[in-house]
């Protein structure tokens, strides 16, 4: 997208009024001016109102990062058509991003500059988390979503179609659109299991610390939460193996292991992006963290057939040790 593109908007809807034509409608999700004429001191006013709504917008809660990516990869191999919003047609940088949240009934606005405003602010990439709006230049003049590991999903230019590519120059805004689903204020997740950049506090003198942190901020589970979790299991011994064969520092048993991608539950850090990751896919199915943790425990389908923790004394017993191992470590 180049610099003229609000501009070219604003011409085309000046000369359907001076034409006398019916504008078209906006797409959903674009900022409404409530039907001021482009060029008149209301529509500069309408616009400026809209504009701070797009950036006063609040986090979404209902969908996730990995949501807006997933939809947004529907449209991979659609062709750039500047000003385009129709995905049969082709689609530009803007339109992109606007339907991949769109699919997800959340609204952003039209335009590239408008969306480097929406949501919250991220301060740099290495925050950055998957679904993120990353905006370049300045004046703003092209968006992408972020897909995590430095890349992203585009609509780079004319001649070219929505693809995959590495984030290639520092972007000048980053903005989150949806809440991360277990930092939702009221849910069930509770604070406990925010990411390690959403928490107070470090895991400083904790064996394995930096692997915590490190797979804590891959997986979006409280670094916190992982380390409690390996003091109960193992108290932080790499090399355990309980009577029932679990293994390693977060205790999997080999099939599960298998089943993360884990090779050596030995290895600490194998270990724990393993744990991290069962941990993380038992707080998007249950989104409690007592049932998380019984899941871990006793296995999800303990937990769907008793419709709670299981009535197995371990299991009773192990949710509230790792709560009280997390309550220790600040969490």
């Amino acid at each position: 997208m180049s610099m003229g593109v609000a501009g070219v908007l604003n011409r085309i809807q000046q000369l359907q009024g001076q034409l006398g034509l019916t504008p078209v409608n906006p797409a959903p999700g674009t900022i409404s001016t409530n039907g001021a004429v482009p060029g008149t001191s209301s529509f500069a006013s309408a616009l400026a109102s809209a504009n701070g709504q797009a950036g006063a917008m609040s986090l979404n809660s209902r969908a996730t990062g990995q949501n807006v990516v997933d939809a947004a990869k529907k449209y991979l191999g659609t062709p750039y058509v500047f000003g385009s919003t129709d995905p049969d047609k082709g689609l530009d940088c803007s339109a992109l991003v606007q339907r991949a949240y769109g699919d997800l009934g959340i609204k952003v606005p039209r335009l590239s500059h408008q969306q480097a405003k929406a949501g919250e602010p991220v301060a740099n990439l290495a925050q950055a988390k998957p679904g993120d709006i990353l905006a370049f230049d300045s004046p703003v003049d092209h968006v992408a979503i972020y897909l995590g590991d430095n890349k992203m999903i585009a609509a780079p230019k004319p001649g070219d179609q929505v693809k995959i590519q590495s984030v290639y120059e520092k972007p000048t805004h980053i903005r989150r659109v949806v809440a991360d689903p277990s930092s939702v204020a009221g849910g069930n997740p509770t604070a406990a299991v925010r990411p390690a950049s959403l928490q107070n506090g470090s895991l400083n003198g904790v064996p394995y610390g930096d692997l915590f942190v490190k797979a804590g901020n891959r997986y979006g589970v409280s670094p916190k939460l992982l380390a409690a979790v390996a003091k109960v299991e193992s108290s932080y011994n790499p090399g355990a193996v309980s009577k029932a064969g679990a293994q390693g520092l977060m205790q999997l048993m080999p099939s599960t292991a298998r089943g993360l991608g884990v090779k050596n539950s030995f290895d600490p850090e194998q270990a724990i992006n393993g744990g991290a990751k069962l941990l993380a896919r038992n707080l998007r199915e249950f989104k409690s963290l007592p049932l998380a943790l019984a899941a871990y425990n006793a296995g999800g389908g303990a937990v769907h057939k008793y419709g709670g923790i299981p009535p197995f004394s371990e299991t009773q017993a192990y949710v509230p040790k790792v709560q009280k191992a997390l309550a220790a470590l600040g969490g």
